[in-house]
């Protein structure tokens, strides 16, 4: 299917004509000029990560005499709150608990697809982040299927309504069981209570389904902009929402300069007023920490908050930092937001979202993830409950106004925490501005004495596998734990996103090319505390977690994956640690290969991509499928 400046593979246009509407398509054209600016922001990107490693050097703040790129503001300005900011929206002054996952499930009929709608509606959570990327799979067509089932709902559907009523009275019977009590009194009005957002897809990544009229693949990150907002915002204006947004892997406020002309653009498109389209940004990047202020001022009237995430920003820091042979992270266990770099990043978004604009304004502060689940031993469950517990009341008294939650039942544990205080947010809690010194910069790559194991390697191998293994079943985001634990019900599966890879990745190759020093004896391997986490080491260790794998009850690993994309994940982790050269992405080496079970295809794709990175630095991230490697 063709538009003016689109092409759409193969019959998806017809297929799907119910997201590719003729006022999609409309907008979708006009924004499709953006995709060589995004490719040429992409370029630029790998060329400072280039550089930064060539030149053994770390990130730093702007210069404050500097301006904003692609905008007429001065960093010193935005650091000073000389800006137009936002207004935060009634339904977005109180979000005291936000869930997250995708409108959709791989390989499922309508009717069971769009459950995953109706748990967030009906969970009590404040707002539902509905996930167009780390978390939704892109098997087949799972991002159309995703649009299609947030419209249904959106719109109140019959067919959506229909499985509301019938998940409404799972829910509650599993609330009486675990909680005591119902927690849906109302489902119809219960619909209504959560104020709906989407996670675009970042500017890193290209739509598997539409080419621009050069052939070259089209942004994700417009792809997703359009069909959501195109075909939700009368819905949602008419019932009195919010249209919101998440945006991810911002690394520079010239990023989000392109980012705010993108919203602005669709919204003079579609007739509706600069500042109607609200955004969440998730500081999932170092460099961006360095540039909060003059992100916030980028976005402008767009911008309400920041979300500190854990996964992302420990893998960006390890890339920023993988250059330098005494940086080296420990267990991941040990990175919690209290550790080292991570309380320093955390520190500076709560005082950057504090800092009043020109006119007095202030911004949202949305904390981390939990990703427990309510699911396992007694023992199990009541310890896992009190650390998530814990963690949101330090979150709560750090002046955050609410924090993520990865599964439904997860809102009535943990909403209490803020529900006991009352306040319906921090906005404008006092805390020392934000300074531009070289301690602040040291700091945010604090690496503090933590633990290096045998037993963390495992862990990180383990989960490694299982989620490259998930993600090319079409799960994203995955219910996962080390194989060690397997069958042990005391240890809880936690919910893991693309993030979860992606961080696991990247510490074992520090751990590999860094020549991490271990901490503890490890009468299993013969490891001695002092030795040196080497290749040959990681390369035992992978033949013997995969293994584990392969011998799993197919509760854990489906056997019908054991044969076809477990094979190719073990690839792609074997490849990714080996290389002296880092991979920018894990995603990338997952993305050339769904909708693939050829494991020679498979090695061949990985090989052409590392190939490409190492001779000029091109990732390769069209969709193979559509696009044939030239």
């Amino acid at each position: 299917m063709t538009n003016k400046d689109i092409l759409i593979q193969n019959n998806l246009g017809e297929v799907y004509s119910d997201i590719y509407t003729p006022e999609v398509l409309s907008s979708l054209s006009s924004l499709a000029h953006f995709n060589k600016q995004i490719k040429e922001a992409m370029a630029e990107r790998i060329e400072r990560r280039t550089t930064r490693q060539n030149e053994k050097r770390r990130i730093t703040f702007l210069e404050d005499t500097s301006v904003i790129p692609r905008t007429n503001i001065k960093v010193r300005d935005a650091r000073a709150g000389n800006f137009n900011g936002s207004l935060i929206s009634p339904d977005l002054q109180r979000q005291w608990i936000q869930g997250t996952g995708p409108a959709a499930k791989p390989n499922a009929k309508l009717e069971s697809s769009i459950r995953n709608v109706a748990y967030a509606l009906l969970s009590g959570a404040d707002g539902w982040m509905f996930d167009g990327e780390d978390a939704l799979g892109q098997i087949a067509a799972m991002s159309l299927d995703n649009q299609r089932n947030l419209k249904l709902a959106i719109h109140k559907d019959p067919v959506f309504m229909k499985v509301a009523e019938q998940v409404s009275d799972e829910m509650n019977r599993w609330a009486i069981g675990f909680l005591g009590h119902p927690i849906i009194d109302d489902w119809k009005e219960q619909l209504n209570f959560t104020t709906k957002i989407f996670r675009a897809r970042g500017l890193h990544l290209d739509d598997r389904h539409i080419c621009d009229a050069d052939g070259l693949a089209l942004a994700a990150s417009i792809v997703d902009l359009v069909l959501y907002v195109v075909n939700n915002y009368k819905a949602l204006q008419n019932s009195g929402s919010s249209i919101v947004l998440y945006l991810p892997k911002i690394q520079t406020a010239g990023e989000a300069a392109l980012w705010n002309e993108m919203i602005t653009a669709l919204e003079q498109k579609i007739g509706i007023s600069v500042g109607s389209i609200k955004v969440y940004v998730l500081v999932e990047q170092l460099e961006a920490t360095f540039q909060l202020m003059e992100i916030r001022a980028a976005l402008g009237k767009h911008f309400v908050g920041y979300n500190t995430g854990r996964w992302d920003y420990i893998n960006s820091v390890a890339d920023a930092m993988s250059w330098d042979k005494d940086f080296i992270n420990p267990n991941i266990e040990a990175i919690v937001m209290t550790y080292g770099y991570m309380r320093n990043y955390e520190d500076r978004v709560r005082r950057a979202v504090n800092t009043p604009d020109i006119n007095g304004n202030f911004a949202l502060w949305q904390g981390g993830m939990e990703p427990n689940i309510p699911v396992g031993s007694e023992e199990g469950v009541s310890t896992s409950m009190k650390k998530a517990v814990a963690g949101a009341e330090r979150e709560q008294t750090s002046g955050a106004s609410g924090k993520w939650v990865a599964h439904w039942k997860m809102v009535h544990i943990v909403r209490p925490v803020w529900e006991k205080v009352g306040k319906a947010n921090q906005l404008g809690r006092n805390f020392p501005p934000l300074t531009y010194s070289q301690s602040d910069a040291d700091g945010l790559v604090l690496i503090e004495p933590a633990p290096t194991s045998i037993r963390g390697a495992r862990n990180l191998l383990s989960v490694a596998l299982q989620y490259g293994n998930a993600f090319g079943q079409g799960m994203q985001a995955a219910a996962l734990k080390p194989a060690d634990f397997f069958g042990n019900d005391d240890i809880l599966y936690l919910m893991e996103d693309m993030a979860t890879g992606e961080i696991r990745l990247s510490i074992l190759w520090e751990w590999v090319h860094k020549g991490a020093i271990l901490m503890e004896n490890d009468p299993e391997t013969g490891v001695k505390e002092g030795d040196v986490f080497s290749l040959e080491l990681f390369k035992r260790l992978l033949d013997e977690e995969y293994q584990k794998l392969l011998n799993a009850r197919d509760k854990d690993v489906y056997d019908s994956s054991k044969t076809t994309t477990l094979p190719i994940s073990r690839e792609i982790v074997a490849t990714y640690i080996s290389d002296e050269v880092k991979a920018p992405w894990f995603i990338d080496l997952l993305n050339i290969n769904l909708n693939n079970t050829n494991l020679d295809l498979a090695r061949e794709r990985i090989r052409i991509y590392m190939n490409h990175f190492k001779e000029d630095g091109t990732r390769i991230t069209e969709n193979l499928d559509f696009n044939s490697l030239k």
